[in-house]
C-alpha cells in the first residue's frame, strides 16, 4: 500500500500518540546512507515530540545497554559521512530467546516505546523476534548495499556500493585496454547479484557471474573468443563474491586450465561499504527514516518501509523476509545483447 507525502500533514492529527520514547540502531553491515536514515529518524521524531534513544553497535549495544540520547544536534554534518555515527555489528548470541529477554529487559528500563532497526536480513529479522516475543512496536528500514530485501526496489547503500565499483571498474578497464589483458572483477553481494549485474551493465562487462543466473565458464571463453575474433583485446569479467569470497580466483583458474587465457583478478571488498553516501542514497535515507516515524504514529507495529515505482510503501516485514529478490532478467539480457 503505498502513501504519499503530501497526505502526511493530514494524517498526524489523527495518528496514535502512546509512542513518547524510541531507540533507533543500526545493525550488520554497514551501508552508506545509514548517517541520513539516522538524522531524519531523529529529526522527524522530535518534531513530533518523540525522545529518542540510540542504541550502539545494533543488537549487541541492545544487549549491553550500551545507549544514548539523541538531540537535533547529536546528527548535525551527518548527511555527507558514510558508516554509522551508532556503530554496527553482528550477534550470534541474539539468535538466543534468553539473549534477546535481556535486551528487552534494557528496553523496557529505558522506557522505550518503539524501535527502528537500519539494516539488512539478518537485523530485520532480530527486529521481527523482538515483536513477536515482547510486543514491542518495530519499523524496519532497507539498510544494506546488496539490495536483497524483498518489498522495495532499492535499499540504502546499494547506489553508493555500484557507484564506488564502477569507478573502480573504469579504472581497471584502462589498464586492461593498454595491456591488452583479461580481468576478473570481484565485488560484494553475498548471494545477491545486484551489484554484479549492475556494475556490469553500467562497466560494458563482457560477462556477469552471479548465484542467481549462474554462468558457465564455457560461456564465458565462448563470449571472449568472440570477442578477439573481431579484433577486441581486451575483457572485463565481473563476479560477485557469494558465499566464498575469493572465487573470482577459481574462475580465473578454471579460465587459464580451458582456453589458455591468463585473468588477472581484483577483489574490490569492503571499499564498496565506504565512502560518502550519493545524492541517491541520502534522499532515499531521509525519505525511509521519516515515513518510519510516521508508520508507527499510524499504529503500524511490524513493518519495513521501502520504494516502490518511486512511491513511499510499507509492507509486513516477514513478507519482505520470505521473498526472494530476484535480479530483473531484462538486465542480464542486455548485458549479454551489449557484449557481442
Amino acid at each position: 500500500m503505498a502513501f504519499f507525502y503530501s497526505t502526511y500533514r493530514t494524517i498526524l492529527f489523527v495518528m496514535n500518540t502512546s509512542i513518547k520514547k524510541l531507540a533507533v540502531y543500526t545493525s550488520g553491515g554497514d551501508a552508506p546512507g545509514m548517517n541520513a536514515a539516522i538524522r531524519s529518524v531523529v529529526r522527524s521524531s522530535i518534531e513530533q515530540n518523540i525522545e529518542v534513544i540510540g542504541i550502539f553497535r545494533g543488537y549487541l549495544g541492545m544487549v549491553d545497554g550500551d545507549m544514548t540520547s539523541l538531540q537535533t544536534s547529536s546528527v548535525a554534518n551527518i548527511l555527507q559521512r558514510g558508516g554509522t555515527i551508532l556503530k554496527s555489528g553482528r550477534s550470534k548470541e541474539f539468535l538466543r530467546p534468553e539473549v534477546r529477554k535481556i535486551a528487552f529487559e534494557h528496553l523496557q528500563k529505558a522506557a522505550i516505546d518503539a524501535l527502528v532497526c537500519i539494516g539488512g536480513d539478518g537485523s530485520l529479522r532480530g527486529a521481527i523476534a523482538m515483536h513477536r516475543e515482547f510486543g514491542i512496536p518495530v519499523v524496519g528500514v532497507p539498510g544494506t548495499i546488496d539490495n536483497d530485501i524483498a518489498g522495495t526496489d532499492f535499499t540504502v547503500g546499494f547506489d553508493t556500493a555500484v557507484n564506488t565499483a564502477l569507478e573502480a571498474i573504469d579504472r581497471i578497464r584502462d589498464t586492461a585496454a593498454s595491456h591488452n589483458r583479461l580481468f576478473i572483477v570481484e565485488v560484494m553481494g553475498r548471494d545477491s547479484g545486484f551489484i554484479a549485474t549492475w556494475v556490469g551493465l553500467a562497466g560494458g562487462a563482457e560477462e556477469v557471474f552471479i548465484p542467481e543466473n549462474p554462468t558457465s565458464v564455457d560461456q564465458a571463453i565462448q563470449r571472449i573468443q568472440r570477442g578477439m575474433a573481431r579484433g577486441k583485446t581486451s575483457s572485463i569479467l565481473i563476479a560477485a563474491e557469494g558465499q566464498k569470497p575469493g572465487r573470482a580466483y577459481d574462475l580465473a583458474e578454471n579460465i587459464r586450465k580451458k582456453a589458455g587465457f591468463e585473468a588477472k583478478v581484483c577483489i574490490l571488498g569492503h571499499i564498496q561499504r565506504g565512502g560518502h553516501p550519493t545524492a541517491a542514497d541520502r534522499v532515499l535515507a531521509s525519505q525511509l527514516g521519516s515515513a518510519a516515524i510516521r508508520v508507527l504514529l499510524q499504529g503500524q507495529k511490524d513493518v519495513m518501509v521501502g520504494v516502490q515505482n518511486q512511491k513511499v510503501v510499507y509492507e509486513p516485514l516477514e513478507n519482505c523476509l520470505n521473498q526472494k529478490k530476484l535480479v530483473h532478467q531484462n538486465l542480464l539480457s542486455l548485458i549479454d545483447t551489449l557484449s557481442k
